[in-house]
Formats: C-alpha cells, sequence, structure tokens
C-alpha cells in the first residue's frame, strides 16, 4: 500500500480501478444498465462534477492558501512558487474548468434544458431551468475569466512570457482580482446548481 500512496500516478490509478470494480459491481447487482441516454447523462454529471471538484478546489487553494500566504515566504524562496508550484496548479486549473464548461453543456443537452436553461427559462417558465442555467452562467463566465484574463496575466506575472517589472506587477493584481471574482461567484454558481438538482 505504501509503494501505491507514494506515487500519485499509482494513486491516481489505483482509484480508478476501484471506481471501475465497484461500477461493475452495481452494474452486475442491478442486472445491467441500459446505455441510454440517462445512463450518458450519468458518465456526463459524474465527469462534470469529478473535474469542477478540481477547478474548484484549486480556485480555493489559490485565494485561501497561496495568496494571503505568499507575503510570509521568504524572497528568496519565491521562485520556487512562481516557477514550479504556480505553473503546474495553473495547467490543472485552466484544463478543470474547460472540462467542467464542456461536460456540463453536454449534460444539459443530453437531459434537454440545453437551450431553456441558457435562455434562463425566459417565455417557459421552469424554475428548475432557470436555477440551473444561473449557475450555468455564472460557470461560464468564470471560465471565460480563467482562460481569457487569469491565464494571460498569470504568464506575465509568473514570468513565463515576457513583461516589464511594472507590467508583471500589474498582470499579477489584475490576476488575482479576477481570481478572487471567480471565488465570489463560486458559492452562488454552486447554490444554483445544487438548487436545481434537489429542490425542484
Amino acid at each position: 500500500m505504501i509503494n501505491i500512496l507514494s506515487s500519485l500516478s499509482k494513486t491516481v490509478h489505483t482509484s480508478i480501478a476501484i471506481a471501475i470494480i465497484l461500477f461493475l459491481s452495481l452494474f452486475y447487482l442491478n442486472g445491467g444498465f441500459s446505455f441510454d441516454t440517462l445512463f450518458w447523462s450519468w458518465i456526463a454529471r459524474y465527469t462534470h462534477v469529478l473535474v469542477g471538484i478540481m477547478w474548484i478546489g484549486l480556485l480555493w487553494y489559490f485565494n485561501f492558501v497561496q495568496i494571503p500566504n505568499m507575503g510570509k515566504i521568504p524572497d528568496e524562496q519565491k521562485p520556487a512558487i512562481g516557477k514550479v508550484i504556480a505553473p503546474a496548479a495553473l495547467f490543472y486549473f485552466r484544463w478543470a474548468a474547460a472540462f467542467t464548461v464542456i461536460s456540463g453543456l453536454i449534460l444539459a443537452g443530453l437531459n434537454g434544458y440545453l437551450h431553456d436553461a441558457m435562455t434562463l427559462s425566459i417565455g417557459s417558465g421552469v424554475p428548475k431551468h432557470t436555477a440551473i442555467g444561473i449557475g450555468m452562467w455564472l460557470g461560464l463566465i468564470m471560465a471565460f475569466n480563467v482562460w481569457f484574463v487569469i491565464w494571460p496575466n498569470q504568464k506575465r506575472a509568473l514570468g513565463i512570457v515576457e513583461a516589464d517589472p511594472e507590467l508583471k506587477a500589474k498582470s499579477a493584481k489584475t490576476a488575482m482580482l479576477f481570481s478572487r471574482t471567480n471565488t465570489l461567484l463560486s458559492i452562488p454558481m454552486l447554490l444554483t446548481m445544487v438548487i436545481a438538482q434537489n429542490l425542484y
């Protein structure tokens, strides 16, 4: 067990293997599942939740852990964060955002409420679709911020692309403010999505 847990790759592969075993066990205990829209909707929802956890988890890591504690790190140690930790975290952060949006749109399409949710159910008046639509729009705004504001500014702030010191400082502040904006939007976004699945 120590051999598995000492390696992230082995840990993740073992976790996936356990999930597959559980899925197959539940599949056979149930007498099988129909590989229909309901099944593919479940796959999309599972993917959506999985990558969404990574996205929001990293968002909160940046805002609750990294940013507040950067001032406490000695200057000679800060390059380890800027050159190693932050770029790796930002890689998973931006791709988790992309896959969260893609899987969410697929899920809404499979369940037949994509258009109604994106129009906030104006005209049809389905409260569940209004709620999930608000969550979807908040998620789209947040993903846009990740890819088109936070990431380009972080590339300059971290020195991944060349920038003069003044632009680096400005870019770091812009990235932080939009990351905080996403933190601000994250709790209402999660609220509307959970409400849509559980209160209607």
